[in-house]
């Protein structure tokens, strides 16, 4: 029987935890302005790292934080705000079975943006799975 790899259980815990967000978040934005919404999102995860990272005692020291690593995590947390952002807007504007299918061509554009700019050789499987990606985006989201 083969080895499930380790980092299975995390990527399904991510997938199921996005989606408990989308429906968490749907009924959140019903009453409060998107912006608004996303902020007290983000108080709350800065809360919930801090105190993961308190309890694990993983504070590292500043003068270890390499500086390269950090300045492409600032990118990303930008990227990330902004994400939440548009997807608390589309949330509040639209169904949750239509936004977030194409929240998730996310996937397929990773798979676009690693081959551009990480140099990554995907397989044919890789690239079929992004293929069906965006065609059950599009097979969700449009009337």
């Amino acid at each position: 029987m083969p080895t499930l790899p380790p980092w299975l259980p995390f990527a399904l815990g991510s997938a199921f935890f996005a989606a408990l967000t989308a429906i968490l978040g749907k009924i959140g934005v019903a009453s409060i302005n998107s912006d608004v919404a996303t902020f007290i999102r983000t108080v709350v995860i800065l809360l919930l790292i801090a105190t993961i990272l308190g309890f694990r005692k993983e504070w590292p020291a500043l003068a270890t934080i390499d500086h390269r690593g950090t300045l492409f995590l600032v990118l990303s947390g930008l990227a990330t705000g902004l994400s939440w952002l548009c997807y608390y807007r589309a949330l509040q504007l639209g169904p949750v079975t239509s936004v977030a299918p194409v929240d998730k061509l996310g996937v397929a554009i990773a798979i676009v943006l690693a081959i551009v700019f990480l140099g990554e050789m995907p397989s044919l499987k890789v690239l079929a799975g992004g293929f069906l990606v965006v065609l059950g985006a599009l097979l969700l989201a449009l009337p």
